[in-house]
């Protein structure tokens, strides 16, 4: 089995654009940056399947129904040319609620309550578990991707592409390996259009990034 974990490229929220626009987060969509990121990552995947000559024949393209992550994947099939595509929910990203959208000081400002109490969890070790305000915190994110690994384990493929977004991919590979909370707050977030290769042979699994690579911190 291999799963390709796959970050969307660059969007309008990435680049702050989105603090004027105001677009919800599911209908924020790809920069012109993002849209070469994802030509640039289609084409290293298809030569990666060539070179390393993977069967392409069952495979499956997952996508977080999101704008940046449909345009993303779409970009990507067209050099992959697969035809089992399908969306799901769980896939999506970490739902920001009172802090979509908004610049750091602007919410500091118009929440003080909610980001004192938000940032003294976070600031205590308690990043994966701090909820945001009328959002989510990368625990409840974990217990969907849960659903998602359940998911595919059902199917008889054996070769996956994940487009989603950093927190859940980061949280997919957490609950693959069982990685403790302590892992997921040290470890950076995928940079955009990065690639994580999981494999999996003889029932033991191993993960690397094959194209991309970490945030710096």
């Amino acid at each position: 089995m291999k799963i390709f974990l796959i970050r969307h490229g660059e969007s309008i929220q990435n680049t702050k654009e989105n603090y004027t626009i105001g677009l919800p987060d599911h209908k924020v969509y790809l920069s012109d940056k993002g849209k070469r990121e994802a030509e640039e990552a289609g084409k290293f995947l298809k030569d990666f399947v060539i070179e390393n000559n993977i069967d392409l024949t069952k495979a499956v393209l997952w996508v977080s129904p999101f704008e940046r992550t449909r345009e993303t994947a779409k970009i990507i099939n067209d050099y992959l040319k697969l035809e089992n595509i399908k969306e799901d929910i769980t896939l999506i990203e970490q739902r920001y609620g009172l802090f979509s959208d908004k610049e750091i000081d602007t919410i500091k400002n118009k929440y003080p309550e909610e980001f004192s109490h938000y940032n003294n969890y976070y600031q205590n070790d308690g990043k994966f578990y701090a909820k945001l305000p009328q959002g989510e915190s990368p625990y409840d994110v974990a217990l969907r991707t849960k659903q998602f690994i359940n998911t595919i384990f059902r199917d008889e493929e054996e070769v996956f592409f994940i487009v989603s977004h950093g927190t859940t991919i980061r949280t997919i590979i957490m609950n693959w390996f069982h990685y403790s909370p302590e892992w997921f707050n040290a470890e950076p977030n995928l940079k955009n259009c990065s690639i994580r290769m999981i494999e999996r042979i003889d029932k033991v699994s191993t993960e690397k990034y094959i194209y991309g690579g970490p945030h710096k911190k």
